[in-house]
């Protein structure tokens, strides 16, 4: 493959417009707004991940109650079961599920090479057996982009060529990049609905920063309505994630969506957004809180009668006397291997608390103070400078802001 970008093949229709309200005057940090068929999305955004139409026990009332306007459905889940036959009878996931606002859903390519030990990768696409029954399948571009044609999602993903950034085979990781830009074609071509589907293509190439350059320029010149950058969050230093995501946000067009996928703990979100990311995902087994993460379940909390997150305003934190549920720790880890109302519980909270984090970095991004931000976001994280991890000390210098100055 040329490192010169290829001519796109066609101009793609777009379901989307992006408007650019404001940058960081330091950082790469974006405000902007997300116009897509099922309403508007305020970006930095998280999407919370609904994998089989379901979002771990909530119904989409409770959903629409923490202001989500975008969530993720899985192709390759919702292939299997329902099943295309049944998307398609039914008008596809927004009626299925009850929903009507957006959803993204990914491929089904990552599914199949990270939860399948007997899937293999060829250039048709990726043969698996059936987890149900045992039989030989085949996903292939055109197969994937056809299920979500019938899901309906508002943004639907390329089928990409998956490959661990831990992989030490660079050749493997050189062939996945090309075939991922050779993949997006044939997505491309068969997709069926451009005017109300928005197809994202996934910046691929590892942790070798050359890839990822040639990648971009690839992926850009097929002007696709979005943009991802894939292939991270598996394992990988977090100080070459960043590398990777400040690489490929540089090349970039400025006013497309650009999604960082599988990530969304604090620090990782508030970090790529400074580095010029717009769209996270990432699911979640422990309370998220502004001290980090907790584990409930374990003893420690078992007389722990204080809210998930003190001053919280989700309806599981907030008191009974100002309309809350008044859940406290102890109740949670009470639950939390018994009944699957605790997991229902912890998703409210953390559904509300991260969607919550992202309003406020656009907050500040909008009024021009995401540097004073960041410094208040770690100092109440970590506490201790002496304490603030030096992937993100490192990071954020590179964008303009020093964590440790005083």
């Amino acid at each position: 493959m040329s490192t010169e970008a290829t001519p796109p093949r066609r101009k793609m229709p777009s379901a989307l417009t992006f408007d650019l309200h404001k940058k960081c005057s330091t950082t790469k940090a974006r405000a902007s707004t997300l116009h897509l068929p099922h309403g508007s999305v305020p970006l930095p955004i998280f999407m919370p991940v609904a994998t089989q139409a379901s979002l771990k026990g909530l119904t989409y009332d409770q959903l629409k109650q923490t202001g989500c306007m975008l969530c993720l459905n899985n192709t390759y889940h919702l292939g299997l079961k329902p099943g295309q036959e049944v998307l398609d009878e039914v008008g596809g996931a927004h009626k299925l599920q009850g929903w009507d606002r957006n959803i993204l859903t990914d491929s089904g390519g990552f599914q199949m090479v990270s939860l399948l030990k007997l899937a293999k990768v060829t250039e048709e696409g990726v043969r698996f057996l059936s987890p149900h029954d045992g039989t030989p399948m085949l996903l292939t571009p055109e197969h994937s982009i056809s299920l979500q044609n019938s899901i309906g999602s508002d943004i639907i993903m390329q089928l990409d060529d998956v490959i661990a950034t831990t992989s030490p085979d660079h050749a493997r990781i050189h062939e996945a990049m090309e075939r991922s830009v050779r993949w997006l074609d044939r997505c491309i071509d068969a997709h069926k609905y451009p005017e109300r589907q928005n197809l994202f293509c996934i910046i691929q190439g590892g942790l070798d920063l050359e890839l990822r350059r040639q990648c971009c320029a690839e992926m850009v010149a097929r002007d696709t309505p979005g943009i991802a950058i894939g292939g991270l969050s598996g394992g990988e230093a977090k100080e070459e994630f960043c590398k990777v995501v400040d690489t490929c946000t540089g090349l970039l067009p400025e006013h497309k969506p650009r999604y960082v996928m599988g990530v969304g703990y604090p620090e990782d979100l508030v970090v790529a957004v400074a580095l010029g990311a717009d769209m996270f995902d990432c699911r979640f087994g422990n309370a998220v809180v502004p001290s980090g993460t907790m584990n409930l379940r374990h003893k420690s909390f078992a007389e722990d009668f204080r809210p998930v997150q003190e001053g919280c305003n989700c309806s599981c934190c907030r008191p009974r006397e100002q309309g809350g549920l008044g859940i406290t720790r102890a109740y949670i880890h009470h639950l939390a291997t018994k009944e699957t109302v605790g997991a229902h519980l912890l998703t409210i909270h953390n559904v509300h608390y991260l969607l919550s984090l992202m309003g406020s970095v656009r907050q500040a991004i909008l009024e021009d103070r995401f540097p004073a931000f960041l410094r208040e976001f770690f100092d109440n994280l970590y506490g201790d400078k002496a304490k603030f991890p030096e992937w993100a000390v490192t990071a954020l210098r590179g964008v303009g802001v020093d964590l440790l100055a005083d």
